[in-house]
């Protein structure tokens, strides 16, 4: 006697399951802890707060993972506003990935500011050392305010204390501290403006200066811009 044929069940598409396991998970959990259902709630506007920023569907799944594991790690009985929490944190963390691909890309100009001087080096590798050095003055003109810059080279480039960028620019040492976190900020996300030969050239003299010995000239310029 004939039998009919097994019927198949079509098979199930990956992102329906797993939509589904978190909602099931968000039923389960619900009594006990709303930091499941909180997150569903929110997570198309953080996607796309994510995907506008990167420009990069994959980049913005990355960031939700992350964005779900601080939100998971977070003690949520002190957050009075979970959405605005999550947001912040996205923009955040999306800001962190542009960042670093940006600092990826831009760090070697930057690099030569630390970087010590060779007297032995071959003419060439002089050249090329000075042209590094040209290039990244040149950012920091581009980019910075001139106490931003001063503030970001005696630190980054001299690793002077706090402190001491506070008395030489005039300003508190809180606000030194500021200065240098907004110029770090600004030289990533700020756009260009086109810089004056005689700036680049002034400001490249003054980080000659600095790097023997006499600073007056760097501190001078972020001191009298304020």
């Amino acid at each position: 006697m004939p039998t009919n044929p097994p019927v198949l069940s079509p098979c199930p598409d990956p992102r329906e399951a797993r939509e589904r396991s978190l909602a099931r998970r968000a039923r389960a959990h619900s009594s006990l802890d709303d930091g499941l259902p909180t997150f569903l709630s929110v997570r198309p506007r953080l996607f796309a707060i994510a995907r506008r920023m990167l420009g990069n569907s994959a980049e913005a799944e990355d960031v939700m993972q992350d964005v779900w594991v601080r939100w998971q790690t977070t003690d949520r009985r002190l957050v009075r506003n979970a959405t605005g929490f999550l947001v912040a944190t996205t923009t955040r963390l999306s800001l962190n990935v542009l960042q670093s691909a940006r600092w990826r890309h831009e760090r070697p100009a930057e690099a030569a500011l630390s970087e010590p001087v060779e007297p032995d080096a071959d003419p060439e590798s002089s050249a090329e050392q000075h042209q590094a050095l040209s290039r990244g003055v040149l950012r920091l003109l581009e980019r910075l305010t001139p106490v931003e810059r001063s503030a970001y080279i005696l630190r980054e480039a001299f690793d002077y204390p706090y402190r001491d960028i506070a008395k030489a620019l005039r300003l508190e040492e809180a606000n030194a501290r500021q200065v240098v976190t907004r110029a770090r900020r600004h030289l990533v996300i700020r756009p260009r403006t086109r810089a004056r030969e005689t700036e680049h050239r002034h400001l490249l003299e003054a980080f000659a200066a600095a790097r023997a010995g006499d600073l007056a000239r760097l501190a001078h310029a972020g001191a009298s811009s304020r």
